[in-house]
């Protein structure tokens, strides 16, 4: 392998806001450029005491309904509201189209 062409690989919190869990992982995103794209901002005391960067997600394996077994819908910008109001539900069965 190349010399410092790879980026720093490190330990990050991944943090799904909608399920209240985290977990921690590696990634390449605890060694970003600081201030460049998809770097964690903010850090989090772990269990085991140490301190480590963020990254927050809207959905993980914890809320996510394949993996839940929820049909729950997780709409952060009311778009499900917005079809149903635009389209409502049509009347089932009657003829062909």
């Amino acid at each position: 392998m190349k010399k410092d062409i790879h980026p720093e690989y490190g330990r990050v919190v991944y943090r799904d806001r909608s399920a209240d869990y985290a977990f921690l992982t590696r990634s390449t995103l605890a060694g970003s450029h600081p201030g460049g794209p998809g770097t964690p901002h903010e850090t989090v005391v772990w269990a085991d005491g140490n301190v480590y960067p963020v990254v927050d997600v809207e959905v993980s394996s914890a809320s996510h309904p394949f993996y839940t077994g929820d049909q729950r819908v997780v709409d952060t910008a009311g778009r499900v509201e917005r079809f149903r109001q635009r389209y409502g539900t049509r009347a089932q069965g009657g003829g062909a189209r």
